[in-house]
């Protein structure tokens, strides 16, 4: 049995929420918001009501997955865009006034919604404003506020140096607040590790208004922003990162192969390989049923990120993997800012300004689930996979490998659990333009049906999730006092052992549980109060 999405809630709270605020209701929230804001940053022209004009393309402008877009989607009592630190402070001390809860966007990139979308009454706290990019080359730091992309942050970093990058995700139009505090990986991690691996400061504004950097909040607090979740513990406002070194000259490829070529015994080939060479190659497969020649099929396609030359990219590929059978031709020579557009499925030559595009690909009704691989799949196991994602047809499995850098980091480092012991991690993907709710059960009920054929094939106890692919199905908890036990559900899928800590610091920080959404970490002495009553 399937969870309730968001998007499906009590008809009587969506009516409550939907209702107009009346303008005297909106005088005095105003009020309180100016009153509690630096003057010389007015804060009344940041703040979108319903009845403004700005407030309904400010709200969809960050919302990709159509599925939390409709006229029935609870929809904020008020947005606020931040460009000042007393604005955050503000909207957490109003909010706490009238009892609202506060939903912080920092890219949209949120495959759940959980992010502008509640069943409560609620805000949004829209960070897109709060981008600036900060480089010191001489140290190989940058200070970036958690509403950049990260296209923006390697945008910026390649105006500097054509010799140092960050381990960061493929996708240039996610938000830095969220993809950088849920772990944030992406192509360079077997060599760099993932984004939390890299961030030295943070500064952030807690449940009492204070602003706090990596010495005032405390150790714990700090491990538990990396990876944990931010928007459980406060407002992130901007990170301090470590840059990496890149090679002038990294190389790309993209070999695609349909079962009847041999695409299946090449992923199966592909597993044994992929988290055990050269650190510096890191090989997405991405798998699709497709039709070719009048005939189902599947199809695997192979990209990789080489940090190095064409020349050592094909002695590696020959030595491990020679079933792909790379040739020099499939090989592509260019900068690591270029492989960043590459891997956007930009054509090559593109213009990286493209990159400070905030908006670059068409939203669509979504869904997103994810699991980790720990032990090979075998061929037979595969041919069954494959015969599967050929029934339910549209459907899409991407595999990132893990080894090199991610297995030498403790599972305890950081909240992000998922290290030594994966093969590789999994996503599952479904996509569709067409509206109406018989539409998404539809497809929805494929990526679940998927979902459950894998549940053999990947890790147990628990079945392991990756935190920034939010997945609700993993179970709902809208209520603010929600417990420790019906948290863990999904709580241990997330962060393994980690979370019992998360749990800690969460009551630490924010006893009352005010930042809070479906899976939050819960506070237990917010638990405890209600209890003792």
């Amino acid at each position: 049995m399937h969870t309730t999405t968001v998007a499906t809630l009590v008809p009587f709270l969506v009516f409550i929420i939907l209702v107009p605020m009346s303008v005297s209701d909106s005088n005095t929230i105003l009020q309180c918001l100016s009153l509690n804001s630096e003057p010389s940053h007015p804060i009344s022209e940041l703040t979108y009501f319903p009845n403004t004009s700005s407030y309904s393309p400010i709200l969809n402008s960050y919302i990709r997955n159509l599925r939390f877009n409709s006229s029935t989607t609870p929809k904020p009592i008020f947005i606020l865009t931040p460009t000042h630190i007393s604005h955050i402070q503000a909207s957490i001390i109003c909010c706490k006034k009238f009892n609202l809860e506060i939903r912080i966007r920092s890219g949209g990139h949120d495959y759940d919604g959980l992010s502008y979308v509640s069943q409560s009454p609620f805000i949004v706290l829209d960070m897109f404003l709060l981008r600036s990019v900060v480089i010191d080359l001489k140290n190989e730091t940058l200070w970036v506020e958690s509403g950049a992309t990260v296209g923006e942050v390697y945008y910026k970093i390649a105006e500097k140096s054509k010799v140092h990058g960050f381990p960061a995700g493929v996708c240039p139009t996610v938000g830095v607040g969220g993809h950088f505090s849920g772990g944030g990986y992406g192509n360079m991690m077997r060599k760099f590790g993932l984004s939390v691996d890299n961030i030295l400061d943070a500064k952030i504004v807690d449940v009492d208004g204070r602003v706090l950097d990596r010495v005032s909040m405390g150790e714990d607090v700090f491990w538990a922003i990396r990876g944990g979740g931010g928007a459980s513990f406060g407002v992130i406002v901007s990170w301090k990162i470590k840059l990496v070194s890149v090679p002038e000259i990294v190389t790309v490829f993209r070999v695609e192969k349909t079962l009847e070529q041999g695409g299946g015994e090449i992923v199966h080939q592909w597993q044994h390989v992929a988290d055990k060479v050269h650190d510096g190659l890191f090989i997405r497969v991405v798998v699709s049923s497709t039709k070719r020649k009048g005939v189902n099929t599947v199809k695997a396609k192979f990209n990789a990120l080489f940090l190095g030359n064409a020349h050592e990219l094909l002695d590696v590929m020959n030595e491990r993997f020679p079933e792909l059978g790379l040739v020099g031709d499939q090989c592509i020579e260019m900068s690591w800012i270029d492989s960043v557009l590459f891997w956007y499925n930009y054509p090559v030559g593109t213009s990286s300004d493209i990159l400070l595009e905030r908006h670059s690909s068409t939203e669509k009704f979504l869904k997103r689930k994810s699991d980790y691989v720990k032990k090979p799949i075998s061929k037979v196991e595969f041919d069954g996979i494959w015969k599967k994602m050929i029934e339910l047809g549209k459907v899409t499995l991407t595999f990132n490998p893990y080894g090199g850098k991610m297995s030498e980091i403790s599972e305890v480092e950081t909240p992000f659990p998922h290290r030594a012991g994966n093969i590789y991690k999994i996503q599952y993907s479904v996509n569709w333009k067409e509206e109406g709710n018989d539409v998404a059960n539809q497809y929805l009920d494929r990526i679940r049906k998927l979902y459950d054929y894998m549940t053999p094939y990947v890790s147990k106890s628990p079945r392991s999730s990756y935190l920034n692919y939010r997945d609700v199905d993993l179970g709902v908890n809208g209520d603010r006092n929600v417990g420790y036990e019906e948290a863990s559900i999904w709580g241990k899928k997330y962060f393994k052992g980690n979370f019992d800590r998360l749990v800690e610091v969460k009551t630490a920080i924010d006893p009352s549980n005010f930042f809070r959404y479906e899976q939050s970490i819960p506070s237990l002495a917010s638990k405890s109060s209600i209890m003792a009553e």
